[in-house]
């Protein structure tokens, strides 16, 4: 067989016998809305810890970080940093988000808003929010497989022919299994991922240097103070922290986040997972090894060729099967992330857009059919945004967080002062997201999206502070 035979002969083994073993984790539960969305509200330690790592573990994971720590050097480090500041903030503030939908039933991250403000056009109006901010994210997964397939493909393919392959893979598993499907699926996903990992931090600057510490002392001979943050240039050391703030705020803000919260047994079982889930960032490290370990031993990728950097020294280094390893990996980072994102997304459109507002799958059944049906359309608008804008992988992060971040005066609001309202809430939502997304160059090099985010807090603030107090509902 040719080495391209090999390697996407692996790549088909392992992402269908991983989507098999979820088949079969799931054949028996009855997929009702709750189910399909929350897996029956009943996940424990260990199961949402898989689930959580989604956010970890995606394709990002083989191609953007270290392709960020090969073409930009120290900026790349906020990639460790932001989800240990978004542990802290969600040990103290996820338990409270499950409780508030654990009392009232909730399925969906808008639902939220509608119970604590009272307001189902603001519902609404976040569902649509959630449902077109989960497009870039969906599209960088997309964008993460056909690179992977290309490259497991020696070039022999055309890349259109690798999306399309993923976008079926993704919409076949995301129709079928659901969120419980998701997390039988991560179980495989993650204990695969950890061995690619440490394939990639520690078997690589090995074979190449000797040693991970004599890995570093060639990259500091060839790039010297890559590994430390400078003022000027892009990426300033104000950049830096703001989006480690803002990502931190962000990262438990997207529609697939809140529904793993939902899923929990109990509010003990998240703050558990808030203590370990750190571990998952601690073994992220050592993708940055090879990162690094690509920038000395192949020189020379500008612009988005860099996030292909770690998988082509793999490709020309190794033989095909290895290559087919790392590369169903990181498909399999791509595709369990997805559902959850696909779910969350298809969600909060068919209850609180189609189903509050327009009446339109309000039956058990009827929802379900809408659901798997918004999982189709949302799965074709991110492969449009990946055929019309082809940004780096870490661009499209950015982007996502931008937006979905300004989320989070909403969550933090609805729990801790009473007095506000819906429309202050939807005022700070669009200014925010105004100025996240305005083509302008922040004071100091900060992240757009956090001066977007203190725009966000003052504009409710303001607004709530001028409008008459509104009547408390019960917590």
């Amino acid at each position: 067989m040719s080495p391209a035979t090999i390697a996407l002969t692996m790549v088909a083994c392992i992402v269908a016998g991983t989507i098999i073993f979820a088949l079969l984790g799931v054949h028996r539960v009855k997929m009702t809305p709750e189910q399909f969305l929350l897996g029956g509200r009943n996940f424990g330690t260990i199961f949402l810890w898989v689930l959580a790592a989604g956010e970890i573990y995606t394709i990002f994971t083989f191609l953007g970080a270290p392709g960020w720590a090969y073409g930009k050097g120290a900026p790349s480090y906020y990639i460790l940093s932001y989800g240990t500041i978004g542990f802290v903030i969600g040990y103290f503030l996820v338990p409270q988000i499950w409780r508030v939908g654990n009392e009232r039933n909730l399925l969906t991250a808008a639902d939220f808003f509608v119970d604590r403000f009272n307001s189902r056009r603001l519902g609404a109006f976040v569902g649509s929010l959630h449902f077109f901010m989960i497009v870039p994210y969906v599209t960088l997964q997309l964008t993460g497989m056909q690179i992977l397939l290309t490259i497991a493909g020696y070039g022999a393919y055309d890349t259109t022919v690798a999306v399309a392959i993923g976008f079926l893979v993704i919409a076949f598993f995301v129709f079928t299994v659901g969120l419980r499907g998701t997390a039988w699926a991560s179980v495989i996903k993650d204990a695969l991922i950890l061995a690619a990992v440490l394939f990639a931090g520690i078997t690589l600057p090995v074979v190449f240097f000797g040693s991970p510490a004599a890995m570093f002392d060639h990259l500091l001979a060839a790039k010297p103070g890559w590994l430390t943050l400078h003022d000027g240039g892009s990426y300033p050391p104000a950049w830096f922290v703001s989006t480690v703030l803002l990502q931190g705020m962000g990262f438990f803000m997207g529609p697939h986040n809140i529904a793993a919260i939902y899923s929990a047994k109990s509010g003990d079982v998240l703050r558990r997972n808030m203590m370990i889930l750190p571990v998952y960032s601690l073994v992220l490290l050592m993708i940055f090894f090879a990162g690094f370990t690509a920038l000395v031993v192949m020189p020379g990728l500008k612009g988005t060729a860099a996030d292909t950097a770690f998988v082509l020294v793999v490709q020309r280094h190794f033989p095909p099967w290895v290559l087919g390893a790392v590369a169903g990996t990181g498909c399999l980072a791509a595709l369990i992330p997805v559902s959850a994102h696909l779910l969350g997304a298809s969600s909060a459109l068919a209850k609180n857009v189609l189903g509050d507002l327009f009446g339109i799958g309000t039956s058990e059944r009827g929802r379900t059919r809408l659901l798997r049906a918004l999982v189709l359309i949302i799965a074709v608008m991110a492969v449009a945004l990946w055929i019309k804008n082809r940004e780096t992988l870490v661009g499209l992060l950015l982007l996502y967080y931008n937006g979905i971040t300004q989320m989070f005066p909403g969550f933090v609001f609805g729990l801790a002062w009473r007095r506000v309202g819906a429309a202050a809430i939807a005022a700070g939502i669009v200014v925010g997201l105004a100025v996240a997304f305005l083509p302008f160059s922040p004071p100091f090099g900060l992240n757009s999206g956090a001066v977007a985010l203190v725009a966000n807090v003052l504009t409710v603030v303001a607004i709530t502070l001028l409008l008459p107090a509104r009547k408390a509902h019960s917590a």
